[in-house]
This record gives structure tokens, sequence and C-alpha cells, in this order.
């Protein structure tokens, strides 16, 4: 998948309630990357990707996804990406197979085409086995992962996830890092915030800290590293100097 436009362009974005959530924010993730935009509770992380997800208009500033102006044209840009928050809503009396027809016949999708990538997405995910069950009998990991297998049936460009991996265990998580990692193989961006530090200094093309609604540090590990001047130093030990000295939103 070549493309000439960055994945995600944000230039001055900004969002305030009592006080400044995200505060000017120029940030721009590459086509073909896996990004870890981290911050601490309150930072401006899941404000910024509701943002970009069309979830939330901003108060002044541009998103532009792949080229496409996001706030002009926002059918067009959420046409070519998926977004999936930390508490996904599928719908209890469908199976994981009648939920993501659904969807993608909610997206037009072939339905041949959309047969074959529900049943890849759900087997690639360990639900297999339970692919005429109800969803309502299902645990929150499961249902976390039918919700992304959903976000992906219309095979987005962009892959946008607001803390994926909470409450999953260690085998449901190893196969939504899978499903994530040949993605960014094929070509696809992924976006993702995470508390598990240990996954995005893992996964992670680069990563991004921000706080107050700001981006504070932005690199490759190796980069990060560097600009905190030890080679050494673990992506949770430089997180937590760069929060600490970060100033706070007035």
């Amino acid at each position: 998948m070549i493309t000439t436009h960055a994945a995600l362009e944000l230039r001055g974005l900004t969002k305030r309630f009592d006080r400044p959530a995200v505060d000017g924010l120029d940030l721009t993730v590459r086509a073909g990357e896996f990004y870890a935009l981290l911050g601490a509770n309150g930072a401006g992380k899941t404000t910024t990707l509701r943002m970009v997800a069309g979830l939330l208009r901003p108060d002044a500033g541009s998103v532009s996804i792949l080229g496409i102006d996001a706030l002009g044209d926002p059918v067009a840009a959420k046409q070519i990406m998926a977004w999936v928050s930390d508490e996904p809503m599928i719908y209890d009396k469908l199976t994981p197979l009648e939920y993501l027809e659904f969807v993608a016949g909610l997206w037009g999708c072939d339905t041949d085409v959309a047969e074959r990538r529900s049943h890849e997405l759900l087997a690639s995910l360990g639900l297999g086995p339970h692919l005429h069950e109800r969803c309502e009998g299902f645990s929150k990991g499961m249902r976390q992962k039918v919700a992304l297998a959903g976000a992906l049936v219309h095979e987005p460009q962009l892959i946008i996830l607001d803390e994926p991996l909470t409450g999953l265990d260690a085998v449901s998580a190893r196969h939504v890092k899978g499903l994530l990692q040949n993605r960014v193989r094929s070509g696809c961006t992924v976006i993702m915030t995470t508390h598990i530090l240990e996954v995005a200094e893992r996964m992670a093309d680069r990563i991004g800290v921000i706080a107050a609604g700001r981006l504070i540090a932005e690199g490759t590990l190796a980069e990060l590293r560097q600009q905190n001047g030890q080679a050494d130093t673990s992506l949770e030990d430089m997180f937590v100097a760069l929060v600490d000295s970060a100033p706070v939103a007035a």
C-alpha cells in the first residue's frame, strides 16, 4: 500500500472543557507505522483520538487522514479508518459472525468478501470455536476481540485503538498483538494508546508522549533514549521523568 500522504496529520488541534484537554496539538503519523501515544490519565490521549475518529468536534485545528480533510469530509475519512474504544459496544443478541456480517453490510462490503474476511478475522483472534455463540455470554476480553474484528472487516488503512489490551488475558493479548502486527506489515497504520509500556516498547515504531494536551516527546525508543541521555534507560523511567517534568494545563 503506497501513499504520498501521512496517515494522520494534526495541526493546532484544540479542545477545551473546563480546561484545555488538547492544547494546539501538532502530530504527524507516517503511513505504514505502528505509533504508540502515551500519557498519564487526563493527558488528552482519548480526547485526541475521539476527535480524529470524528466522535468529537475540535474547537480549533485540522485533522488530515491520508490526505483527506476529516473535518470537511468526515464520511470519506471514516471509510478508510477504524476506531476501537476501551469499552466497545457490540450487539449481545448476535453471534460474532452475525455481528461482523452486519457491520460489513453497513460499509457496503461485498457479501462473499465479507464472509471470508469475517471468518479469517475471528479465527486469527482465537474466536473460531465461538462463531455461532451469542455475544451476551462473552467475557470482556472476548467482546473486545469481536469489536476489533468488526472494526477491521472493511479493511481500513488507519486503525485507531484506545487501550485495546486492557482486561485481556495473555493468550488474548497475543492474538490481538499478532493481528495488529500483521496489519502493519501489510501496509496499514496503527495508532494505539496503552498504559502497558512494555507493549509500546516492543511493538511501536515510534512513540509519542502527551501531557496537558501537548506532545512533549516523540521518536523511536532509541531516539527517546538519546534525548534522555541514557542509552539503557527503560521506557518506563523515561515516561515518568517526562510526565513529572511536564507543565500543568492552565
